[in-house]
């Protein structure tokens, strides 16, 4: 089968954009993270229309995370960045800063894991 990965990455026959969103927690900050968790979890459930795939980063399985990785569905990087300002993470201070980045989905089946 082939496919017009030019139409794929572009998303041009669609009214929204995918964005990868990695951001950097605050150094130290594992206390924190833990008392913002369920509030974070709680509004990651609310907005599920836009946040795709979500989790946190770690250099290891049983270490503290280090930040997060978001795949976001959105019109623009304004609306991404209104998505980010409502997080308790953000909310909360316990994010130093993160990276958007738009993202080209290059293979056209479904995403599941």
């Amino acid at each position: 089968m082939t496919h017009d990965f030019a139409a794929l990455t572009g998303n041009a026959h669609e009214d929204w954009t995918l964005f990868a969103i990695r951001f950097h927690d605050k150094p130290g900050a594992g206390e924190l993270r833990r008392q913002l968790l369920q509030a974070h979890l709680e509004w990651a459930a609310a907005n599920t229309g836009m946040v795709r795939a979500i989790g946190s980063l770690r250099e290891s399985p049983e270490a503290t995370p280090v930040g997060g990785l978001w795949v976001v569905r959105a019109p623009d990087k304004a609306a991404v960045e209104a998505l980010i300002a409502t997080d308790p993470f953000t909310t909360g201070g316990l994010r130093a800063g993160w990276d958007i980045f738009y993202w080209s989905k290059a293979l056209p089946q479904p995403v599941s894991f």
